[in-house]
């Protein structure tokens, strides 16, 4: 591979590389919000000091599905720490989820590898969108539970509100892939 020069810097340049940018930038762009604003760079640091980007080259390197929500919950807390040592405010596990999860969907989930065991695992981005039209279509007979979540802001949610919707997000999904969930995300248009 020959090395490109950017800015006068010789530098090689992987699909790991390529990835880990591209997601980071989308994570950090998804989850900065009004009450909680940073940059990419800090959202990317972030991510780094959280160790996601070691598990880029492989989606075997992932947790398991049994396995996943313990791992979660440690990335999670780690944001925090991280976010907070970086004086961000409002640096809630809702902020920290939607940072790591659309960080694992745009390396993972949109890369092709969407029937991967570990893959299918992954906890779905949350925000007003989705919650709205899971309370609005009474997703998996959960309405109530849709309302509380939507009142409750993911932006934020508390470790146990979040895992609550992820929780109710499985029931609703009966066994699919989490990503499927994402179906009632009204984003696109």
């Amino acid at each position: 591979m020959r090395a490109l020069a950017c800015n006068g810097n010789n530098m090689s340049y992987t699909i790991e590389d390529h990835k880990h940018r591209f997601a980071a930038w989308a994570a950090s762009r998804a989850a900065s919000t009004k009450t909680c604003r940073f940059n990419v760079l800090q959202g990317k640091e972030i991510i780094e000091s959280v160790g996601l980007n070691r598990v880029l080259s492989d989606p075997s390197h992932l947790p398991t599905p049994t396995e996943i929500d313990a791992k979660h919950r440690e990335w999670r807390e780690a944001a925090i720490s991280v976010a907070n040592t970086k004086d961000l405010i409002g640096f809630s596990h809702g902020v920290a989820a939607k940072l790591i999860n659309i960080y694992l969907k745009s390396a993972f989930v949109c890369a092709g590898y969407e029937n991967h065991t570990h893959v299918s695992g992954l906890h779905p981005p949350i925000d007003s969108l989705l919650l709205e039209e899971l309370y609005k279509s009474n997703v998996g007979d959960l309405k109530k539970a849709w309302g509380v979540a939507k009142k409750a802001k993911w932006s934020k949610f508390s470790s146990e509100q979040y895992e609550e919707v992820i929780a109710n997000i499985r029931k609703a999904l009966n066994g699919r892939s989490m990503w499927e969930i994402e179906s009632c995300w009204r984003g696109h248009q």
